[in-house]
């Protein structure tokens, strides 16, 4: 018996439906509860909120989020194969776990969780990325979830808590902190996996703010970030050459010097650049 359920243990689990992890599926499973707990304790008080969980492979998390008191969880599955034992879980907590097998990046599940929502996943080390970045550049802010807790490759946690000046700095954490306190609230050895993959893994907990920390149009933001940051060994009046009409004019109206390098430009600098932007084109 777990320390969390009733349910069998994972090892048990995946023996008994046979579920080898996969790398095509960016699969490494956690195996033990205690640990799949405390993950879900980081998303904070889970009680009165739904959850959506992304890529919950035999169920580890999940049951930690029901275990922690999450009112609902939707849980989205990429793999068949773990349909059975998510059922399993399904079927102990009546009302409260629904699983789509599905592939994330394809669907838009706004419309079917009820708010306050938070986001807790053990992402799949192939879209974790990807989906971040989709849930940091929603069309309107606030957006629909209210945090996020997610597992990724310490790499990428890093990059999400840079600061200006140090080698991770760049669009992730620009994406990140524009809109959301950050921080890493746990670490994981590979050996804490089955099978252990070749990186350490951390878990980094995203508040929401209510309004960004600075005024910018987000497209405009992006697309002088991504500029930037595309050839961040230039100086700024290199890198952004072409991004509007006397850009290093702009640079200097922005408070910033045309000689920096965008590892140097804090997010406010970022932003009043922007505004700039979107006033030398209008």
């Amino acid at each position: 018996m777990s320390a969390i359920d009733d349910l069998p243990p994972l090892s048990q689990v995946i023996a008994t439906h046979g579920l080898s992890a996969r790398k095509s599926l960016g699969q490494n499973f956690l195996l033990d509860l205690n640990l799949t707990a405390k993950i879900a304790r980081q998303a904070g008080d889970l009680t009165g909120c739904d959850v959506l969980e992304i890529g919950p492979g035999p169920g580890g998390l999940t049951r930690g989020l029901l275990a922690e008191g999450a009112r609902r969880v939707l849980a989205v599955e990429k793999d068949a194969r773990c349909m059975a034992p998510l059922a399993e879980i399904a079927a102990a907590n009546p009302g409260r776990l629904e699983v789509t097998n599905a592939d994330a990046l394809n669907l838009d599940l706004r419309g079917q969780l009820t708010p306050p929502i938070r986001v807790v996943s053990n992402l799949p080390y192939n879209v974790g990325t990807e989906l971040l970045v989709r849930w940091l550049t929603p069309p309107n802010w606030p957006p629909f979830w209210e945090s996020l807790t997610l597992m990724f490759q310490k790499e990428v946690a890093q990059r999400i808590i840079a600061q200006p000046g140090a080698k991770a700095y760049g669009r992730l954490a620009i994406l990140a902190q524009w809109r959301a306190d950050v921080r890493i609230v746990m670490e994981l050895p590979p050996e804490a996996f089955t099978p252990p993959p070749k990186v350490h893994s951390a878990v980094v907990h995203i508040q929401a703010l209510s309004e960004p920390r600075f005024p910018a149009d987000p497209k405009i933001l992006s697309q002088v970030v991504a500029k930037a940051f595309n050839q961040r060994r230039k100086m700024l009046r290199a890198a952004l050459k072409g991004l509007a009409p006397d850009v290093e004019d702009l640079i200097v109206a922005a408070g910033l010097k045309p000689t920096e390098r965008a590892e140097q430009v804090p997010i406010e600098g970022f932003c009043a650049l922007a505004r700039h932007v979107q006033a030398a084109r209008e």
